[in-house]
Parts: C-alpha cells; sequence; structure tokens
C-alpha cells in the first residue's frame, strides 16, 4: 500500500491541481477487498481507512445481511422439526399410557372378581414385571445398574411404599367399582403437595393450593354419590395415594446424589424386584396357596352362581 501511494505521487508522474490518479487495476483490488478477506480483517481495515481506492459498497453490505440471515432461518428449521417430533412422541406416548391402564384396570377388576386374593393377584405381577426387566438386562436393551449396599439401604423403604401402594390399590378394586377407586386416586396431587412440604420443605404457592380445592371437592361429592361405596374401599384407596406418593417423595430426598440415583427404569425395575421378594412370603401366609386348577374352577363356579 505505501508503495502504492508512493507512485501516485512520485515526481515521474505529473501533477495537476485537482487530479488525482486512478490506476487500471483499481477493480482487481475492490475485488480483492470484497471477496478475499473477512469484513473484519485488520489489513482490510487498515487499507480502508489508508487508501481511498478501497470503496465499501452498500448494496454488498446487504447481500451479506441477507445471506446471514437465510442461514441462519435454514440452522433453525431442522431444531424446529425436532422440536415437533419430541411433541409428537411424547404425545403418543401419553395416550399409549392412558390405553394401557384402562385396559390393566378394567382386566384387573375381571380378575379380582374371579380370584379375590389381591396379595397375591400383586405378587404375580411384581414377578412378571421383575422377569420382563432382567430379559431387557439380559439382552442389553438398557444398561443393567450396579447396586451398592448405600442404595439397596435406601431402596429398601421405598420398596415398601411401592410394595403397599399397589397391594392397597388392588385391595380397593376388590370392594369397589374400577371407576370409584381411581376416583380416589385423583386425590394423589393433593398427597404430593402435601408430603412435598412436610419432607421436602416445598410449600405450595396461591395458585396451585388453588386448584386443589376443585379436585377435593369432586373426590368428595362423588364418594357421597357412589353407589358402591364401601369403607374397605374408601380407605384402602385413600392410604394407596398416600403410600404412592410417599415413594415418590422420599425417593427425590434419599436419592439426592448423583451417584445413589437411578434412571425411571432401573429404579422402577428394582423396586419391582424388592417388592417381588417383600410380597412373596407375605401371599403365601396369609393368602396360601390357592392358584390350582380346582380352586380357581370352583372360583369361577362361586362367582357365576
Amino acid at each position: 500500500m505505501q508503495t502504492l501511494l508512493s507512485l501516485s505521487h512520485s515526481p515521474s508522474t505529473p501533477h495537476f491541481p485537482n487530479f488525482t490518479p486512478r490506476p487500471k487495476f483499481l477493480p482487481q483490488f475492490h475485488s480483492f477487498n470484497t471477496f478475499s478477506l473477512p469484513p473484519s480483517s485488520p489489513l482490510q481495515l487498515t487499507a480502508i481507512k489508508s487508501s481511498p481506492f478501497f470503496i465499501s459498497s452498500p448494496k454488498l453490505a446487504s447481500f451479506r445481511l441477507l445471506a446471514a440471515s437465510i442461514s441462519d432461518a435454514r440452522s433453525d428449521e431442522p431444531a424446529k422439526a425436532s422440536g415437533l417430533v419430541k411433541t409428537l412422541q411424547l404425545g403418543a406416548m401419553l395416550a399409549l399410557w392412558y390405553l394401557l391402564n384402562i385396559y390393566f384396570n378394567i382386566y384387573n377388576k375381571q380378575v379380582l372378581k374371579v380370584y379375590p386374593f389381591p396379595a397375591t393377584v400383586t405378587a404375580f405381577q411384581f414377578g412378571f414385571v421383575s422377569l420382563v426387566i432382567n430379559l431387557i438386562w439380559t439382552f442389553n436393551l438398557h444398561p443393567r445398574p450396579s447396586i451398592t449396599g448405600s442404595q439397596f439401604a435406601t431402596l429398601l423403604p421405598l420398596a415398601l411404599a411401592h410394595t403397599l401402594g399397589n397391594v392397597l390399590t388392588n385391595i380397593s378394586l376388590c370392594k369397589v367399582a374400577v371407576s370409584f377407586t381411581h376416583t380416589i386416586k385423583a386425590m394423589e396431587p393433593f398427597f404430593t403437595v402435601l408430603l412435598s412440604a412436610l419432607f421436602l420443605g416445598q410449600m405450595p404457592t396461591f395458585w396451585v393450593f388453588s386448584s386443589l380445592i376443585p379436585i377435593v371437592g369432586g373426590v368428595a361429592l362423588a364418594s357421597m354419590t357412589e353407589v358402591s361405596f364401601n369403607w374397605i374401599g374408601f380407605i384402602t384407596a385413600m392410604a394407596a395415594n398416600v403410600t404412592n406418593q410417599s415413594r415418590n417423595v422420599l425417593s427425590k430426598k434419599m436419592m439426592t446424589s448423583e451417584e445413589e440415583s437411578l434412571d425411571i427404569i432401573n429404579l422402577y425395575g428394582v423396586l419391582t424386584m424388592i417388592s417381588f421378594m417383600f410380597l412373596v412370603p407375605y401371599a403365601l401366609l396369609m393368602e396360601g396357596v390357592k392358584f390350582s386348577p380346582s380352586y380357581l374352577q370352583y372360583a369361577v363356579c362361586v362367582q357365576i352362581f
């Protein structure tokens, strides 16, 4: 650049008062400035300040701005598409969960009507889940957890609450209609807020507290007008709410460190296997061996006649 300026003012060049010489290779400098150097390059900034031959183009600047905005918009499109896919997946999983839950409760009620032994039925359910989770671990569909002694001690009270919650729910299903049991279980958010305040110190906001009022009122109204109302079914459903939400709150309180925490699949699987070991001796002791073919045939006959 200094050489160029010295050439433009050298003694061999004719001097005119109002004339600035323009070299023939000016377009080459303009092209070099525009496309070879980045806009924030120190060399380009120095050249623009020190030389009148480098001229900025407003059209070129607007073209750069438009190109940058187009590239940003295109980069946002995959993120929006992935967010939509995740939302659809979540909606499909929730719908499938509701359908399976409805089928499970209706079929569970039919089984308990024919075979009214809730502890044994719950033990069979725990045993089947234990088999499935072990198959998942065996075929490496999900990583198998490594349970330490401290983790096992932490999981024992959670497994006890898990066991009681499922047994009490099945007892309630034996005594009252499926719809009434799950109307009572709609009180779970109330017990979640209550137990979170007691054990975690998380006080509800005014809006959360206000949203619980219609839930409590609806359950009370349904209980007063329920044709199949039974105190055993009502109390066991309420107790199932307390135990299930105690499990959720205590799992959050006890498993705070990353070393002791388990993901949701492993946590549910390990709790179910421990609950199965808890419940089998109790079911055999309290209800006995009453799943032979002859007894099942007798139970069906009693149910029909």
